[in-house]
C-alpha cells in the first residue's frame, strides 16, 4: 500500500531525500514553504511529513516555522506521522516545541538516512 508523504523543504541545504522516501514505498508531495504545505493539506491527508524545524527569535507568537502546521494537524489530519529534521544547535528550542506538540521522530543534521529509512518504516506501520 502506498502512502502519501508530505516533504516540506524551505531552507534546504541537505541531499534531497525525495528518492528515500519514494523508496520506502511513498508517493511523495512536496512543498517549498510552509504556507503552501497548508494549502496541500486541504486536499491531501499524507500519512507521513518531514519538515525542517526552523526556529527565528523574531517570531511574535510562535517558537519556529512548525507551530502551525502542528496545531492544523491536530484537528484536520491527527494520524499523520511528522518527522522533523533540525541543527543540533536549536534542539532546545526544538524541546521547547516539543512540550506543547507531539511528533513521531526528531533527526538532526546531517541526516543519518539510516535512521530515517527506519522511521519511514515506522511510520508506515503506525
Amino acid at each position: 500500500m502506498t502512502h502519501n508523504l508530505l516533504s516540506i523543504v524551505e531552507l534546504g541545504g541537505y541531499p534531497n531525500l525525495s528518492g528515500r522516501y519514494s523508496a520506502a514505498g511513498y508517493q511523495v508531495i512536496a512543498a517549498s514553504s510552509m504556507r503552501k504545505a497548508l494549502a496541500l493539506l486541504k486536499r491531501h491527508q499524507p500519512r507521513v511529513i518531514v519538515a525542517e524545524f526552523n526556529y527565528q527569535s523574531d517570531f511574535r507568537d510562535r517558537t519556529s516555522n512548525l507551530d502551525s502546521l502542528l496545531a492544523t494537524l491536530q484537528t484536520r489530519c491527527p494520524e499523520a506521522r511528522v518527522i522533523v529534521l533540525y541543527e543540533q544547535g536549536h534542539a532546545i528550542h526544538l524541546e521547547r516545541l516539543l512540550g506543547r506538540f507531539p511528533v513521531f521522530a526528531a533527526l538532526s543534521f546531517p541526516v543519518d538516512q539510516d535512521a530515517l529509512m527506519d522511521a519511514l518504516q515506522r511510520a508506515a506501520l503506525a
